[in-house]
């Protein structure tokens, strides 16, 4: 077995080198070569990507491969943000305009004209865009929420800067025509939605079309104080014809995620940015409180309580930043979404504190961010209850923020904190300190942590790096526990991604393999489409301060994929046929999960997905797990064979989401599943975001139901003020809960929250049995300088 399992390793080994070389090959083949690039221009020092700058009056230039060189100005004459575009400025500035789509016709000019203007004074960067429409009555937008994730189904305009010139980092906002704000950053060409910048835009309607005016404070950004030169892109989504446009050129390849490929921003010159000041944010905060434990000794009812911290921001340069906070509060936070989990591994839950969510681009480790390129170009699918469980991300996570402040469930208080993030040249740190308070009523002991993260950008887009973590004391004793690692990530040509990393822990008393690494080859074009990976956790590897998932195995994992577009026009807009092999073994090299998946999706013209899967599993059980209250599943060798089917309804209809049906095997058994998770829009203010899960499982040590019924109730008030309900039932856990937030942003960054939260029991008959209750009143301030 161990000689097959060796030849298999050498095997893939080699066919990644092949696909190295093969791959660029066949990615010119798979998409037509550009025209050759203009010949490089010169500004202040700065090599120019695209055309010599254009000559006043003119604004935009273009050249023969569709790069684009754009020259920005001081505003001319005072603007008033209200949307309109009716000042001066509009009418004497000629516009960048002359959109070129990615989707349907890459390459060709966009359907609907699109305008834009961008200014500047000593305080503001300021964006305007004037969309055009043939038919105003269809434009889909559904959503004003801040930060809201379904900004992308929307009709929108968004616009990206590389505010370094680097040409893989920026920082990105987003709107739509009811004013709806949405921000990110990319980093190293890869997005993270976790930036939340101070800006403002207003939008209005106009004969044909719809406007905006975008607001972006310069302190917000972070750049160089002698920058006069920056990448920009826009982007623009026609929701109904489902239609994306950019400024400069975008390959269809990278789908959805075109505006991170920094690489491929225009050029913007003309910029004069302002001198640096204090830059010093204060934001403290004050809070009361009403709590009700039924489950606590003795319980506790209606106790009142008040507190307070703060938080404070200071720009020690233009590109670095210390954070500092003190007595941390998290309670204005929404609850984690159940998941229904049929596995024996452990259940991952994102981070949604914004203080750890800020920076998290910094501090990713070993491409679990994901891969370069697109391929996807879409999601399909969508959402089920998980039922079936399998093929999820085994790749160990070495910082994992939830380790801070949250243990088991358990709140457990941060007495202070600071990180630091920058750039300084080439390079990226991060560092991180926290000191969390004791929690004797659970047997929590007050405990440090401490992260320290450093890039170094090389090549054109690619990077090295190095991390190193410790928890102190450990989770296992009275010593500390360290982890370190060093990972790179090689961006070559367009679509060609290779990851690598190599990690060590040291944990008190742990014996054993305590080393991981892995190595990663994605190559993610239009039309092909391969991935090939080898992982191996060994048995003593422990990341105290990160998340792993599953421990003690060998993974090697190849994927290849095939998506074609229709040749002439119908309904259809590209097929996908999909093979994957997932085989994963012990530490001695024997068989532990063996996934075999064939999947045909079809994506429709209109947004909507169609897709079937079959998976044949293999799982050797070396020791009993229990999938459900009083159902083990015993130790032995199991092969079963799942079928998938499911529909995702495209985002341009007042009701979407994604529909799945399950059936087949499960561990000498058979498993069936039905799950929705949806959108359903009631006008523009009003969401309603159901989850509904069913899985039943029959097998020979049992039977069960297991349902999981959410629900996500949103009014939208205004971009900056919304009231939203988070409601769940579990039958797993015979629990309830209810999670009302009301968020009002009354001036920019500064908030004011009120939230209510209970959780209850069914296990008894009639109403559920309340345990907990909280309400909570809390206001921040921000304070700048």
């Amino acid at each position: 077995m161990r000689r097959r399992v060796d030849f298999l390793r050498v095997l893939a080994w080699l066919l990644t080198g092949v696909l190295c070389v093969a791959s660029p090959v066949l990615a010119r083949q798979d998409n037509a070569a550009p025209p050759a690039p203009s010949a490089a221009a010169q500004l202040g020092g700065v090599t120019l990507l695209g055309p010599p700058p254009p000559e006043p009056p003119a604004v935009m230039a273009r050249d023969a491969s569709g790069q684009v060189t754009v020259r920005t100005m001081r505003v001319p004459s005072p603007l008033v943000i209200d949307g309109i575009l009716d000042e001066a400025p509009y009418r004497d500035v000629l516009p960048w305009t002359d959109f070129v789509q990615q989707e349907p016709a890459e390459g060709k000019p966009a359907t609907d004209r699109t305008e834009v203007w961008v200014f500047f004074d000593d305080k503001n960067l300021y964006v305007s865009a004037k969309m055009y429409e043939e038919f105003p009555d269809r434009r889909v937008t559904s959503d004003m929420r801040r930060d809201s994730f379904n900004m992308y189904n929307n009709d929108h305009f968004a616009v990206v800067v590389d505010t370094f010139y680097d040409h893989r980092n920026g920082f990105g906002v987003s709107t739509n025509a009811q004013g709806g704000m949405f921000d990110y950053v990319a980093t190293n060409e890869q997005p993270n939605n976790n930036w939340n910048g101070i800006w403002w835009t207003r939008t209005a309607d106009f004969d044909g079309g719809w406007s905006t005016e975008i607001v972006i404070p310069f302190r917000s950004l972070r750049f160089r104080d002698d920058s006069k030169v920056w990448g920009i892109n826009m982007r623009r989504m026609v929701r109904w014809r489902n239609e994306l446009t950019f400024l400069n050129p975008v390959p269809r390849a990278w789908g959805r995620r075109g505006l991170t490929k920094i690489s491929s921003a225009a050029t913007m010159v003309g910029l004069e940015v302002p001198s640096q000041k204090i830059n010093l944010d204060i934001k403290p905060y004050a809070l009361g409180s009403l709590l009700t434990n039924n489950r606590a000794s003795p319980p506790i009812s209606n106790d009142t309580n008040g507190n307070w911290g703060i938080d404070a921001k200071w720009g020690i340069t233009q590109t670095l930043i210390a954070d500092l906070t003190v007595n941390t509060d998290f309670a204005q936070v929404e609850d984690d979404e159940a998941q229904v989990n049929l596995t024996r591994f452990s259940l991952f839950f994102p981070e949604r504190r914004d203080f750890f969510l800020e920076g998290q681009d910094i501090f990713a480790f070993g491409g679990t961010g994901g891969g370069g390129g697109g391929g996807g170009g879409g999601g399909g699918g969508g959402g089920g209850g998980g039922g079936g469980g399998f093929g999820p991300n085994n790749t160990p996570i070495l910082f994992y923020s939830r380790r801070i402040g949250l243990d088991s469930g358990t709140i457990v208080p941060i007495t202070a904190g600071g990180r630091l993030l920058g750039r300084a040249g080439p390079y990226n740190v991060g560092a991180l300190n926290m000191q969390t308070d004791d929690v004797p009523a659970v047997g929590k002991v007050a405990t440090n942590f401490s992260v320290f993260r450093m890039t170094r950008d090389v090549l054109s887009r690619s990077r090295i790096g190095v991390i190193g973590s410790a928890r102190n004391p450990s989770a296992l004793g009275s010593q500390a526990s360290y982890t370190f690692g060093t990972d790179a990530q090689f961006q070559l040509f367009d679509n060609v991604n290779i990851q690598s990393y190599y990690a060590r822990t040291d944990t008190p008393g742990s014996t054993g393999d305590q080393s991981s690494y892995r190595t990663r080859y994605d190559w993610n074009a239009d039309r092909w489409g391969v991935q090939a990976e080898y992982l191996n956790v060994g048995d003593g590897f422990n990341p105290e301060v990160g998340f792993l998932r599953r421990k003690a195995f060998k993974r090697s994992f190849a994927q290849l994929r095939f998506s074609p577009r229709p040749k002439q026009p119908s309904r259809v807009r590209r097929h996908y046929y999909e093979a994957s092999l997932d085989y994963i073994t012990g530490m001695t090299h024997q068989l532990e999960t063996r996934e075999a998946q064939l999947s045909y999706r079809v994506e429709t013209n209109g947004g909507d997905f169609a897709s079937v899967e079959v998976t044949n599993s293999y799982e050797g059980l070396i020791a009993p797990f229990a999938v459900n209250a009083g159902v083990r599943v015993p130790v032995g060798n199991y092969t079963f064979t799942q079928t998938r089917a499911s529909y995702f309804f495209g985002p341009q209809r007042p009701i979407n989401g994604g529909l799945n049906v399950v059936y087949g095997g499960f561990f000498g058994g058979t498993l069936s599943e039905v799950s929705w998770r949806g959108r359903v829009e009631l006008g523009s203010r009003y969401l309603v975001e159901p989850n509904i899960s069913w899985n039943r499982v029959t097998t020979q040590w049992g039977n069960f139901t297991t349902n999981l019924v959410a629900s996500r109730f949103t009014w939208t008030m205004t971009n900056r003020r919304f009231f939203s309900v988070l409601a769940q039932y579990q039958s797993a856990t015979n629990s309830v809960t209810t999670n009302a937030r009301f968020r009002w942003e009354y001036i920019p960054g500064s908030e004011l929250f009120v939230v209510y939260s209970d959780g209850r029991n069914t296990l008894n008959q009639g109403f559920p049995q309340l345990d907990n209750r909280s309400f909570i009143i809390k206001v921040t301030r921000l304070l700048r300088w």
